[in-house]
């Protein structure tokens, strides 16, 4: 039923761009509702659950279309460990191992985390609750832009981070200052980062924003319990 309704909403939205984006889209957001309802991670008694499923069938199908790639990967690795204490009912899929850029680093691509790694150690599953968990949600907010953005900001804080280098004298290495623009200042690494109470992180070496983008969710959650 979920890939159904999938297909359905994913083949009317894509519609409004040509027939063929249409097809494409449906097929995408068949192949999450059927992934999506089998593992069972939507969270259909609130509200959030719901929205989650229409957005990634709709305007997030794109990043959704690149999720399923993940999933790919940990298909044929065999390796990659769904985890279900933080993917059912969640409106996310995590897996411990799978798609990572790098060793020891998570990587989100739409609704599916990768390489979150030993989620039992209560910081890495905070950040995968606070930190990836937010960029699962930018992904289905901001839709198709959410990747054009992100990659632009990388490429122009590239630059701008050499530039920055040589102004300031080379006193620190290249490196970390383009990693600090390009990475660290980029608005959604920003955003998750300050929900997850790590802002400044500890690899920027002060090129970028002073203040934390938004409240930590540890905060939202605890002024939430009391009330």
């Amino acid at each position: 039923m979920t890939a159904a309704v999938g297909a359905a909403l994913g083949r009317l939205f894509g519609g409004l761009i040509s027939p063929t984006v249409g097809w494409i889209a449906a097929g995408v957001a068949a192949a999450n509702g059927l992934l999506s309802g089998w593992r069972r991670i939507y969270a259909w008694r609130n509200r959030d659950g719901a929205l989650a499923f229409v957005l990634d069938s709709t305007w997030g199908v794109v990043m959704v279309a690149a999720a399923l790639l993940s999933h790919g990967w940990a298909a044929v690795r065999r390796t990659a460990q769904n985890e279900a204490s933080l993917s059912t009912r969640q409106n996310r899929h995590v897996y411990r191992r799978g798609a990572q850029l790098q060793p020891g680093y998570t990587l989100t691509l739409g609704n599916v985390i990768s390489g979150a790694g030993n989620v039992d150690e209560p910081r890495r599953r905070r950040l995968i609750t606070d930190h990836e968990g937010v960029h699962v949600w930018q992904a289905r907010w901001f839709g198709p832009f959410y990747p054009i953005v992100y990659a632009l900001w990388g490429l122009g804080g590239s630059v701008a981070g050499v530039v920055v280098w040589l102004r300031g004298g080379r006193s620190k290495p290249l490196g970390a200052v383009m990693q600090s623009i390009a990475y660290y200042s980029n608005p959604f690494e920003w955003w998750a980062y300050s929900r997850d109470a790590y802002w400044p992180p500890s690899g920027a070496v002060g090129a970028g924003w002073k203040k934390p983008a938004a409240r930590p969710l540890a905060d939202v959650r605890a002024k939430r319990a009391r009330h």
